[in-house]
C-alpha cells in the first residue's frame, strides 16, 4: 500500500507561481524510486485531465500540451516525493491537482487515469484573474 499526500496549492495571481509537492509513505513507498509518477487536475465540472509524468529516474517526462513550457515536473527518490513546478500561471490552470502512482514497471509514461494506481486526496489551486 502506498499513500500520497498534496501539499503546496493556494490562491495565486495569474502570472504567479506555484510548487506542489507529493509525499509517498507506506510499506510500497519504500520502493518508491521504481514507479513512475504522475500529476493530473479536475477543474470543477470537468473530468480529471493529465497534467504531467516522470519515469522512476527522472529520465523521462511527459507534459499536456496544456501546461508545456509552464510546468516542469521532477522527483526526488530520496525524500519520495515527486514535485510540480508551475509557472505564468493562468485562471484556466484553477483546479484540485493530484498526484499518483503507476504501478505496472517496464512501461511508457502514461496519460490515462486508469493506468495509475494509488492517488493522493488532492490540493487546491485557485488562479485570480
Amino acid at each position: 500500500q502506498v499513500q500520497l499526500v498534496e501539499s503546496g496549492g493556494g490562491l495565486v495571481q495569474a502570472g504567479g507561481s506555484l510548487r506542489l509537492s507529493c509525499a509517498a509513505s507506506g510499506r510500497t513507498a519504500n520502493t518508491f524510486s521504481i514507479y513512475a509518477m504522475g500529476w493530473f487536475r479536475q477543474a470543477p465540472g470537468k473530468e480529471r485531465e493529465f497534467v504531467a509524468a516522470i519515469s522512476w529516474n527522472g529520465g523521462s517526462t511527459l507534459y499536456a500540451d496544456s501546461v508545456k513550457g509552464r510546468f516542469t515536473i521532477s522527483r526526488d527518490n530520496a525524500k519520495r516525493t515527486v514535485y510540480l513546478q508551475m509557472n505564468s500561471l493562468k485562471p484556466e490552470d484553477t483546479a484540485v491537482y493530484y498526484c499518483a502512482l503507476d504501478y505496472r514497471l517496464g512501461r511508457s509514461l502514461s496519460t490515462q487515469l486508469g493506468e495509475y494506481d494509488y492517488w493522493g486526496q488532492g490540493t487546491q489551486v485557485t488562479v485570480s484573474s
